[in-house]
């Protein structure tokens, strides 16, 4: 049975809590309030120190003091998230072990990978969407180019010859590059970089002529007058750079809003009931002042999205990276 609904249509708004949450948080509390036979832990499929680190950390400390048990993060970094999502989908389905995903273990590698060691649809359910990262596409402060269709305007006048760097081959920095290709009918070529860090340094010296990559990553640089952001991949403009437009708002081109998300799954089989607590004290931790001011200091957006919303974003996410991996002839390596 699909865990994910196949053909989900965007919700004009996500809800924080839904009923059925809201009523487990009263029916299933006396039994959590006990002593759990086990700590909780959250894995978190990047290196210690990162954004999603650091998320999974701040959860973890004030997940433990709700749930009255301890909470620990196990840090296991590779293969774009596939062993973390491995770990967890092989993990006794108690509500002891969780997933700190993003979309690239989920909804990326299996539009990529022609095996994967587990099933996103079949071995995982979805708590909830704890907060988005909005990607952007900027340029180096000396780039000719003041807007995104100058930008495009040069691809088209002159292809293939305009360079984008991303984070990595089959990254969500990789593929919402050529989303933004394939949806203004120009060819950009990639160049991956491992990371960040070296494709930002490449741009800032003029190797590539621009950079796809989270708001976060590049900053730094926009602050320091090094860098140029041109839109960003997201509904509405961000709250660091109000001033940036939106893709669509730039060029008319709408469907390029990419959610880049970051939630809590459990292995597909754990008890409803426990399934229920855990979304709601999530969802009761998302929505604390401070934990929205953190993510927003991250360069990240609290979402907040209960299980239901956060299956279709997940959803429509695959649909999205099957499109985009389909008509880009684009393999994992």
């Amino acid at each position: 049975m699909d865990r994910f609904p196949a053909f989900p249509r965007r919700l004009a708004r996500r809800t924080f809590v839904t009923g059925l949450a809201a009523g487990a948080l009263f029916a299933f509390a006396p039994a959590m309030a006990q002593a759990p036979a086990r700590p909780i832990k959250i894995v978190v499929p990047f290196a210690p120190g990162g954004a999603q680190d650091i998320i999974g950390r701040y959860l973890a400390t004030h997940l433990a003091s709700r749930l009255g048990t301890t909470v620990i993060v196990e840090n296991k970094a590779g293969a774009g998230g596939v062993i973390a999502a491995d770990a967890v989908a092989k993990a006794p389905a108690d509500g002891t072990t969780l997933l700190l995903a993003t979309g690239g273990a989920i909804s990326i590698a299996p539009n990529l990978l022609s095996k994967l060691p587990y099933r996103p649809r079949e071995d995982f359910v979805p708590i909830a969407m704890v907060a988005e990262t909005p990607m952007v596409v900027a340029v180096r402060t000396e780039s000719s180019w003041r807007t995104l269709p100058d930008l495009l305007k040069a691809a088209k006048e002159q292809p293939g010859k305009v360079t984008y760097a991303s984070t990595g081959n089959g990254t969500v920095s990789h593929l919402t590059g050529e989303l933004l290709a394939q949806a203004s009918g120009v060819k950009l070529t990639h160049v991956p970089y491992r990371g960040a860090a070296p494709a930002i340094v490449d741009l800032l010296s003029g190797q590539v002529a621009a950079i796809v990559t989270s708001a976060a990553s590049i900053e730094t640089m926009v602050e320091g007058g090094k860098a140029r952001v041109l839109a960003s991949f997201t509904t509405a403009p961000i709250a660091n750079l109000p001033r940036v437009p939106t893709v669509q708002q730039a060029t008319g081109i709408s469907g390029l809003a990419v959610p880049v998300w970051v939630g809590l799954l459990a292995p597909a089989k754990t008890p409803q009931a426990m399934q229920d607590r855990l979304a709601a004290e999530v969802l009761t931790v998302c929505r604390l002042p401070e934990t929205q001011r953190r993510l927003r200091e991250s360069g990240a957006e609290a979402t907040c999205a209960g299980s239901a919303d956060f299956a279709q974003v997940i959803a429509e996410d695959s649909q999205r990276w099957e499109r985009v991996t389909r008509q880009g002839n684009i393999k994992g390596e």
